[in-house]
This record gives structure tokens, sequence and C-alpha cells, in this order.
């Protein structure tokens, strides 16, 4: 999807700044009188689709390492290294963080400024006139982005403003907005999709692979269902896309998931998406979870797995300080060294690079995350060409397990479907488990599949014990992360409302409880 590889003067255009401006308009251009021709159609989606990745030299996207230091770093997987020094992400990663905290509201900006694009292309395309099946599709193609947006929102945030039409009002009494019930939020998205769905192709031709398809929406309706507990359309929503005529299976190496040479391919639902040596539209992660100091190789170290530490009787002292995600991997898990890396190669000296080893624990290592490294640009790797999976097909196998076993237990179906994503991770099949024990075990199964493809925090966030209750606290805990139990309870499962936001932008916002 070379068009979505993504325009830069777009996003330079649309990007929230750092700088605060002052201004004080005295004119204003409606969208509609702007867009007038099928260019201008397709500008606009494009519009839309930048504020997935842009940028991360200058400003940090969503999918361009921003939900990783916004998010996933505060999580039990991932946190800050040595190369991750800005005071606001470490705070965060520890549960430091207020309302007032610089992630919190990049976050909330950035997909206020995306779901602000998506809206002038459905609200003004209908109007242009150019062919009627590519008019619908790019309107299609704005309301999937902008359900992904608010679902992220509705997810993080909870009640969140609603809003669906371009304000093209200049007078700021008109941009307040009151936050809108979550479940509403959440009828629009499937109302969003479902429409989406309706108009989208199953497939596109090369010029525009990587764009929102029938298929991908009807996907993230899926994930959609399931995060609110709908087991029943979850699983019939899932059976849709795996039965569909989309084409869809498992990569059968699970490294092509993540290599540049077979990006878009048949696992590939939706991904944002990254172009290598193209002046800043590359995946910014992958030099920050190399090693630096590496000849040849551009690393900074930045994304850092979280140690902790658990009993072990075979360790110094019987309890092994530098546990990891990693160890939760079987030796036999084929995803363990596609995923993490212990070593480098140099390129320029042709050794291998360590000083990975802590020599007071023998035979232990520290594993590097290596899902976006980019073997094409080694000396280069800010501008890594590898996408950042949105949802991918296993993810869709995971889906309907997880929902089949809560409504009808660990059936046969529910077994065939997370097995087929074990076997591809060369794991024996799961058998024999109650209800509870399956669920268990698949969301390991998403925790090893997904890893380092910013779902952690969601996951921790929506799944819960036998007993119905949340497990965020408890795997924070885990691995030392004590600030989880500090304040009101459950105060973790949704971020601050942004305290800039209710003093200077929308006085109708309120705060999240536990963070007044």
């Amino acid at each position: 999807m070379k068009i979505l590889k993504y325009l830069m003067i777009l996003f330079a255009l649309g990007a929230v700044s750092c700088a605060k401006l002052n201004e004080d308009p005295s004119s204003f251009i409606p969208a509609d009188q702007f867009y007038k021709t099928q260019k201008d159609a397709e500008a606009a989606v494009s519009a839309a689709y930048s504020l997935l990745n842009a940028g991360a030299t200058s400003v940090q996207t969503p999918y361009n390492t921003l939900f990783n230091t916004g998010m996933d770093f505060m999580a039990d997987d991932e946190g800050p290294g040595p190369g991750a020094t800005n005071a606001d992400v470490r705070s965060q990663a520890v549960l430091g963080h207020s309302s007032s905290g610089l992630r919190v509201l990049q976050i909330w900006q950035q997909h206020y400024a995306a779901i602000k694009k998506a809206n002038i292309a459905i609200d003004t395309i209908p109007h242009i006139t150019f062919d009627a099946t590519l008019n619908k599709r790019l309107v299609a193609e704005a309301k999937f982005l902008r359900a992904l947006y608010y679902f992220n929102l509705v997810r993080l945030y909870g009640d969140v403003p609603l809003i669906l039409h371009a304000q093209n009002s200049i007078n700021l009494a008109d941009q307040q907005v009151s936050r809108t019930p979550t479940a509403l939020v959440y009828e629009q998205i499937e109302t969003d999709l479902s429409s989406a769905a309706a108009d989208l192709p199953n497939s596109y031709t090369s010029a525009d692979l990587g764009r929102a398809t029938a298929g991908a929406a009807n996907s993230l309706l899926a994930k959609v269902y399931l995060t609110q507990a709908k087991w029943a359309k979850a699983v019939t929503q899932a059976e849709l896309v795996i039965n569909g005529p989309y084409g869809y299976d498992l990569f059968s190496n699970y490294a092509d998931v993540f290599l540049p040479a077979s990006e878009n391919g048949r696992e590939h639902i939706f991904s944002a998406q990254f172009k290598a040596n193209s002046g800043g539209q590359g995946n910014n992660e992958a030099p920050r979870s190399i090693y630096t100091g590496i000849p040849g190789v551009q690393g900074n170290y930045a994304n850092q797995v979280v140690f902790y530490t658990v009993p072990d009787a075979t360790k110094p002292g019987g309890t092994d300080k530098f546990f990891s995600v990693y160890k939760l991997y079987a030796a036999s898990d084929k995803r363990k060294r596609v995923s993490f890396v212990t070593s480098f190669l140099s390129p320029s000296t042709k050794l291998y690079y360590g000083r990975l080893n802590d020599a007071s624990i023998p035979n232990d290592s520290i594993p590097f995350f290596n899902k976006y490294f980019d073997p094409a640009v080694v000396a280069n790797e800010s501008e890594s060409g590898a996408n950042v999976p949105i949802i991918r097909f296993s993810e869709i196998l995971l889906i309907y397990a997880e929902a089949e076993n809560e409504l009808n237990g660990p059936s046969g179906k529910a077994y065939a479907s997370v097995n087929r994503v074990r076997a591809r991770a060369g794991l024996s099949a799961l058998a024999g488990l109650t209800q509870a024990g399956f669920r268990e075990a698949v969301y390991l199964e998403r925790r090893l599949e997904l890893v380092f493809e910013y779902q952690r925090w969601f996951d921790l966030i929506r799944e819960k014990d036998a007993a119905g209750n949340g497990i965020l606290e408890v795997s924070l805990l885990k691995v030392g992360k004590t600030n989880v139990s500090k304040g009101a309870k459950g105060k973790f499962y949704l971020f601050p409302i942004p305290q800039q936001e209710i003093d200077n932008s929308n006085g109708k916002l309120t705060q999240n409880p536990g963070w007044q």
C-alpha cells in the first residue's frame, strides 16, 4: 500500500505539535469547500491513515512507539531500558504518572486528531462526484479507521466524547463535548465496522495492499465483541472471518509474520505500514530494541524486558532474579527465537556481540525484542520496513477459541482453533482442560503469540480470573510494580483524562475515578 507509507506532508499539516500556538482565527474554509475531486477524497482518507504510524523521529504516533512508551511500558512484559531517558516515560512505566502526564495527553490527542480526519472524509466524500464504487470504498475505509481509533480510546479512557462530524466552528464554546457512555461508544464502533464491512473489498491489487478490507472490518468487530464479553457474537464473527472468502491462513514460518519481505501476506489482516529508507517512514521500534554500541548496528536499547524474581531452587539463593516473559516460552517454541534474540552480529567486525550474560547467574542471558528488526537496514534501523500487525489471523483463531470456551466450555472447536496456533509454534496440542484451565491456556497463548505487538496492556485490563476478577493488579504486583495497589481500587484500569484537555480545551470533560 504505497499510498499508505504515508503522506508525510499530510501528517505534518495535521499532527499535534509539541508547541502551543496562539491563534485568533477570523475566517475558516469548511472541508466541503476544500475537498472537490477524487484526488482530494483519496488524500482525505490517506490523512486519516497517517496517524497510525507516521513521523516517529519527530513525534510519536500510536503504532510507531507511542503505544509502547505510553502504554505497554506499564505492563508486565516490557519496560524502559537504559536508552529510555524521558522522565515522563519512566514514571508512567512504574504507574507513577498523573493526569498531566505527556504520554496520557499524546495518546488522547493523536487519536482525536485522527478521528477528526476520518470525520472530514466521511462527511465530505459522498458529496464529491467520481466513481461510485470507489467513493463508497473510501468512506468505508474512513469508518473502519474511526472505529479503530475509538476502540483504542474507549478501552483506555472509558467514557469519551463521541464526535462523529467535523467541528467547523471556530468558537471554542462549540467545541465543548461531554463524555459519551462507554456502551454508546461501542455501539457506534460496531455500527461503523458493520457498515465498513459491507462496502469494503475482500482484497486489493498490489498498489493498494495494506488498506482496510472487509475481512479487516469483520475481524476487528470480532475483537470488539470479545472485549465486551459478547461471547456468542464473538464466536459468530470470528467464524465468519475464519471460513470467509478472504483467504486468511497462518504462515508456516512464524518469522514471516514480521519480515518486510512477506508483508501484507495471508496472515496479515490489517497492519500499520512502514517503508525502509524513505525519509522517516520507518518503524522506529527496531533500534529501540537493539543493544547500544555494536559496531555497524544502530541501537539505543530503550525497550527492555521486565525482569522479576520467582522461586527457583536451581538458582543462587533459591530465586531467579532475572525471570521474564522470555522464560515463559517452552524450549521447543519456535516463536521464542523469532520474538527475541540474545546476541547480535556486527556487520563491520563479523563478531557476535553480547555482554548479555549475568556472571552471577550461570547460563542466564538478556533477551532483546526482535520482531521489528529489518535485516536490510542494519546500520539505520530507525528506517526499518517491518510493519506492525494491528490484527492478524492467529489472533482471530485465539479470539474464536476464547469466546467458544466462555460460551460452551472447551469444545472440540475451541481446541482445534488454539491448537492450530500452537502447531505452527511447534507445540503439542492442548487437551483435557477445565473451562478455567482452557481460559488460562488461551491467555498465555495470546501473551506468547502477540508479545511486543501493543496488545499486552489491553489484555491485562480485559482478562479475568476464574472468579471473574480482573488480573491487572495481581499481574503487575508479580513483577514488582507496587504502585498498582495505591489509590482507589481499580484505578489503573482506566487512563486519566488529560488534565490539559479539561483545563484548556473542553470544560465539559470530567475526570476518571482515582485521578481527581
